[in-house]
């Protein structure tokens, strides 16, 4: 078996950064800010370089909507997909956002992405109806600004030491309590991340309506989680839903991949009537 720094990396590695008055600052939190911070200017940078239609300043004010959405979003959905004390949280609103268990400082534990997905649909949607900006443009924006930067925050998931992966032999895997296992978060960095990019930044070429490459998107992201959860272990309150195989997660991802293809196939033969 293997036995090198890599592979016993979170044996040393400390997911804490630095700490602030004695509340710790965790990798994963820098990580989760420097991926909203990069989506925002790598849009910029296509509004720039492509001379989009959006006025200078327009994209500032539609990322805190889209932040407060997709925080919400994430949380909440964690809550309502994956946690067991969802009844708890419902009775006990309060508690959704307290980064304190028994007095101690925890941080918020629990992101779902598929919340943030929509909680970002209706940050866009009110962001779209308050300053009227065609809700397919800011999307097409969107779908090229946020691969690159998602890869951010499935790093973020590996320093904080969590979604680990399937356990397996291979030479490159991670010990985790003793147990190698597949290091996913990065497979779903590369996939989820440059993979996802490449194909809606290939796809532009193509595009024929306003707001296909959202959909391009998310066809391609759900495809691609779909695959990455191939080697991630289920989450362990829930576990495998089929065969000893099939997660949560990638359910969840295939679904959003068939709604997407249907939406598309809707504007695509409405559009060539």
């Amino acid at each position: 078996m293997p036995n090198n720094n890599w592979n016993h990396i979170y044996d040393t590695f400390d997911p804490i950064a630095f700490s602030i008055f004695s509340i710790p600052v965790h990798w994963y939190g820098i990580m989760y800010v420097l991926a909203l911070v990069s989506a925002l200017y790598i849009g910029k940078y296509f509004i720039k370089r492509d001379k989009l239609d959006f006025k200078t300043g327009q994209l500032d004010v539609y990322f805190i909507y889209v932040e407060i959405g997709v925080i919400l979003g994430a949380r909440l959905g964690y809550i309502l997909f994956y946690d067991t004390q969802t009844f708890y949280y419902i009775s006990h609103p309060w508690q959704i956002f307290n980064p304190f268990q028994n007095g101690e400082f925890i941080g918020i534990r629990g992101m779902s992405y598929h919340g943030a997905v929509l909680g970002f649909i209706l940050g866009t949607y009110l962001y779209s109806k308050k300053h009227q900006v065609a809700f397919g443009k800011i999307m097409d924006l969107v779908a090229i600004s946020i691969p690159l930067a998602y890869v951010f925050g499935r790093i973020g998931n590996f320093l904080n030491q969590e979604l680990i992966g399937r356990v397996t032999d291979v030479s490159w895997g991670i010990y985790v309590d003793g147990v190698l296992r597949h290091p996913s978060q990065l497979y779903e960095a590369i996939l989820e991340g440059f993979g996802v990019f490449l194909v809606v930044y290939t796809y532009r070429k193509f595009q024929t309506f306003s707001g296909e490459l959202i959909l391009v998107y998310g066809v391609s992201y759900g495809i691609f989680r779909f695959i990455a959860e191939i080697y991630r272990a289920p989450d362990a309150q829930i576990g495998y839903l089929c065969c000893d195989a099939v997660t949560f997660g990638q359910i969840l991802s295939l679904s959003m991949s068939v709604v997407c293809v249907a939406i598309w196939m809707y504007f695509h033969l409405k559009n060539h009537a």
